[in-house]
């Protein structure tokens, strides 16, 4: 019994350190951007724009680019029969009206189904693959991957380097992802390629980032990494400054209007509501042509 209340004591001990030296201050920070500083920022629609109508479905994507995204972020998981295709979760059931985990479905079979909105009434949607978000999005806007790493899985990385180089798009590109793993094998198989680490929070006085699962963070680890996206409420000014000083770039996850987003120097927003912040970046361009 003591051995369990220590191991309790120490896990509330960490949560509430976490808490204490990342939420907190984070509370205080004032709120929204200046004109000049939003003109800085890179604008990411969160699921092609998911504020903006069915998450990660084409129309969705469209609204995103017309709302002026200078970014498109949508999730990857793989099918039975190696098709890549554009969805958050690793099942349908909660996007579409069907059901079934995505690695036990064929492409034909997930496409079958229609994505629902958020009444759960049935739309002219299907789930994408990535080969056809890649066509909707060229030319317009750049495209940030997230992989939904499947530990031993590694398949998914191949067959995503391969679209991206199809599509001949590697300059316009990044991916992006919890894992380690996965960020390691796609740098493996193209390293030209663009990655981004995502991560929820860092622990104070210690080498550890979570990611999903506590995994040690070092400068040198990480060479191959342009950016780390943190969850917007765990971050700290001194961590965006300790990044920068290592020439990482730092993007915040996920925010709806600028009115609602601590301030910190970062260099990227992923939104689920990018015409908000591209309405306010217009209005910072006006404000400047009438100097």
């Amino acid at each position: 019994m003591n051995k369990k209340l220590n191991i309790l004591f120490g896990v509330g001990s960490i949560i509430a350190g976490y808490v204490a030296y990342n939420v907190i201050p984070n509370l205080f920070y004032r709120r929204g951007y200046t004109f000049h500083e939003m003109d800085m920022l890179s604008i990411i629609a969160h699921r092609g724009g998911a504020g903006l109508g069915e998450e990660n479905t084409l129309s969705c994507i469209e609204r995103g680019i017309e709302a002026g995204a200078d970014v498109v972020e949508v999730d990857v998981h793989m099918t039975s029969d190696g098709e890549v295709v554009v969805c958050h979760d690793d099942s349908i059931d909660r996007t579409t009206n069907g059901m079934g985990r995505i690695i036990d479905l064929t492409l034909e079979q997930v496409q079958s189904f229609r994505v629902v909105d958020n009444a759960g009434n049935p739309t002219s949607e299907h789930i994408p693959t990535l080969a056809e978000v890649v066509n909707a999005v060229a030319g317009k806007c750049k495209l940030l991957i997230e992989i939904k790493h499947e530990h031993g899985r590694y398949d998914i990385e191949r067959k995503v380097v391969e679209i991206i180089h199809d599509a001949g798009i590697s300059d316009s590109v990044a991916v992006q992802s919890f894992s380690d793993e996965s960020l390691d094998e796609l740098h493996r198989l193209d390293g030209t390629l663009r990655l981004e680490k995502l991560v929820f929070f860092g622990v104070k006085g210690l080498p550890k980032i979570f990611d999903g699962g506590f995994s040690t963070f070092d400068y040198a680890k990480y060479t191959h990494v342009s950016s780390f996206n943190f969850y917007y409420r765990s971050l700290t000014r001194r961590m965006v400054d300790a990044l920068h000083s290592h020439g990482k770039q730092v993007k915040i996850w996920t925010l709806a209007g600028p009115e609602d987003t601590p301030h910190l120097p970062v260099d990227g927003i992923i939104t689920d509501r990018p015409d908000l912040w591209r309405s306010n970046r217009n209005k910072a361009l006006l404000k400047r042509r009438r100097k």
